[in-house]
């Protein structure tokens, strides 16, 4: 280049670039450790258990992955959520993970299902409960007829 050849470059301004003066600063916020992405539309997630008090606990998570839960990998999140921490080694790299869990999805339609179904479970135990434990078929007389109430009053001041 000689010294009548200016070298032309094509500069911006870097407001115009890489900052948007439209945009506010987020404000701070504490650190919440089970922070998870919006599920896409028609999924849900849901943090699975790999280790326990320092020991790994592969069963809990292959029992999961069997009720119907994929791990989630990097790739499938939005851009802002790039940031999360992934398994780096092993049959598990990029999948998503958080001190002791990783990130599982499971469409919504089972999920509704799944708890459906515990949630009868949690009304046949009650139930078997209620007449096992508490009649009064007992001859020793040790038990006596249980009425169940299962609500509650809360009540302030003067009665």
């Amino acid at each position: 280049m000689t010294t009548n050849e200016k070298k032309v470059t094509n500069r911006n301004s870097r407001e115009s670039e890489a900052h948007d003066n439209n945009l506010r600063s987020k404000p701070w916020r504490p650190v919440r450790n089970l922070e998870a992405p919006p599920a896409p539309p028609g999924m849900t997630y849901r943090w699975i258990r790999t280790a326990m008090l320092g020991q790994e606990d592969r069963s809990n998570v292959s029992r999961r992955i069997r009720e119907g839960w994929e791990l989630v990998r990097l790739e499938e999140l939005p851009a802002e959520w790039q940031h999360m921490s992934t398994t780096e080694v092993g049959k598990e790299t990029g999948i998503i993970n958080n001190e002791g869990l990783v990130l599982g999805k499971m469409p919504t339609e089972m999920v509704d299902q799944r708890n459906e179904y515990y949630q009868q479970k949690n009304l046949e135990q009650v139930e078997a409960l209620d007449n096992t434990v508490f009649n009064d078929s007992r001859k020793d007389g040790r038990y006596v007829k249980y009425n169940p109430q299962r609500d509650t009053k809360v009540t302030f001041g003067k009665q």
